[in-house]
């Protein structure tokens, strides 16, 4: 249950001093252990019908995964007990969303199945912004060095690891942005569905060969103009093989 902050579960929770580093997502999941294991047990039973993931948002501690974990033990237990049937095998994986997450990935790889990088937030902590404050969303920088940075040392320590790493949020779903995952080393995305088809175009569009060695350019960059010059000769990059494939078109 990923409630808090931008998504309150009630009206008292609005008021908090800051609920985007409150009692949300697995931390109000850990401090109601009943709803939380009455969720999992739906979770589980849905996981016999077909291929069910389980994904833990904002985790940043040792022992929330480790607590996490034992939850759902418990929960497959209880289950077991009513002879009630699921995969036992279910992947559970963790949000990385904040930055103590990104830069602690050892001890995620080490104890979970997959990882999803959820930048929407992960942007939002690493840059110390409030994405929903119409006063400070101007700052919200997908492109700022250390967001840069963040991103592709996740991606790259999971292949390194062999674990699956998806990018869901906002920059999963926009094209702008595409090609950039792409020459990470980013393999999984996961986006609303009306944004399919624009992706997979971009993704079709593009050549890892030519695309990887830009990337690198990108982010070897520190200064906003540089970042966005060397981001502008990617997406000219990447739109070559369109233009050649209009102009056989045009010629049929």
């Amino acid at each position: 249950l990923d409630v808090g902050a931008d998504k309150p579960l009630d009206e008292d929770e609005q008021t908090a001093l800051n609920p985007a580093l409150g009692l949300r997502a697995i931390r109000y999941c850990l401090s109601e252990p009943q709803m939380f294991l009455t969720q999992l047990r739906a979770i589980l039973r849905a996981s016999a019908f077909g291929p069910v993931k389980l994904l833990i948002p904002m985790m940043a501690h040792a022992f929330e995964i480790d607590q996490t974990l034992g939850m759902i033990e418990q929960a497959k237990q209880q289950l077991r007990e009513r002879q009630q049937k699921f995969d036992e095998e279910i992947p559970v994986g963790a949000m990385i969303e904040i930055p103590a997450a990104a830069l602690a990935l050892p001890m995620f790889i080490k104890r979970l199945d997959f990882l999803s990088i959820g930048t929407n937030d992960l942007i939002q902590y690493t840059l110390a912004i409030d994405r929903v404050d119409s006063e400070v969303a101007h700052l919200y920088d997908p492109l700022h060095p250390a967001v840069l940075f963040l991103l592709s040392t996740v991606i790259a320590q999971g292949r390194k690891a062999g674990i699956p790493v998806s990018v869901c949020g906002e920059m999963a779903g926009d094209i702008k942005w595409t090609r950039l995952l792409l020459g990470m080393g980013l393999l999984e995305f996961s986006m609303h569905p009306a944004q399919l088809l624009s992706v997979k175009n971009a993704i079709l569009n593009s050549d890892l060969r030519l695309l990887e060695p830009q990337v690198k350019k990108v982010m070897r960059a520190t200064e906003p103009a540089a970042i966005a010059s060397a981001m502008a000769q990617l997406q000219a990059l990447a739109a070559e093989p369109e233009i050649r494939e209009a102009r056989v078109a045009r010629r049929r």
